[in-house]
């Protein structure tokens, strides 16, 4: 049903963008929680949806105003140096950012997205050109955060300024790291017990096949 006023139909105010995927109830809950943190921990085994979740939340907000550039970035944990990969940074990082563009376009159509990536209100940053930058009025997505060592996370942390979210997905399961316990995800996590705008969230529904429960179940046991 249109509304209308003074004769005239009621301009929508949300019209150009409308997600193509729902979130579900868990996720639905844990965004608003995220909403009232500045800072938030996703942690979700394979599947959970803890990506599509951050991936939605900063579309929401860049599309509504509320923040200006959605900063993505990816620790790229590979025996191959990422300075010898062809071509530029966006060029270089697309191995690792495939998933996150995935998510992308699973909400929005593909031509939405692409010109987002390239009016640069989304960027993508390496963790190793991190340092030295300010992320201000930015929505900050950090995926496969459990492949950070401690001292990246700190680093990326001391990122965030004025005006920005961030938001750090992982799983402790799925740890990719030469010694597992350099990982910071769990400090960061135990961190928001004590860190007000600090919080950690787990998302524990499987969007994947059914048949991943019982496999992940089966491979915790060993």
């Amino acid at each position: 049903m249109t509304d209308f006023i003074n004769g005239k139909p009621k301009k929508n105010e949300k019209k150009g963008y409308r997600f193509l995927l729902s979130l579900n109830e868990e996720q639905k809950l844990a965004k608003q929680t995220i909403l009232t943190n500045t800072i938030s921990v996703i942690n979700g085994k394979a599947g959970s949806g803890k990506t599509l979740l951050a991936c939605q939340i900063a579309l929401q907000m860049l599309l509504d105003k509320k923040v200006k550039k959605i900063i993505v970035t990816r620790p790229t944990v590979s025996k191959e140096d990422l300075g010898f990969l062809p071509g530029g940074i966006q060029e270089k990082m697309d191995p690792w950012i495939a998933p996150i563009y995935g998510n992308m376009y699973q909400l929005l159509r593909r031509e939405r997205i692409d010109q987002l990536i390239n009016t640069s209100a989304i960027e993508i940053v390496p963790v190793s050109y991190m340092r030295g930058r300010t992320f201000v009025d930015s929505c900050v997505i950090v995926d496969e955060c459990q492949n950070l060592e401690h001292a990246q996370i700190k680093m990326i942390l001391q990122r965030i300024g004025l005006g920005s979210l961030m938001m750090f997905c992982g799983d402790t399961d799925q740890i990719d790291l030469k010694h597992s316990k350099a990982s910071g995800l769990q400090f960061l996590s135990k961190a928001s017990e004590k860190v007000e705008g600090l919080c950690s969230i787990d998302l524990l529904q499987n969007h994947r096949h059914p048949i991943l429960d019982e496999i992940l179940e089966v491979y915790s046991e060993t």
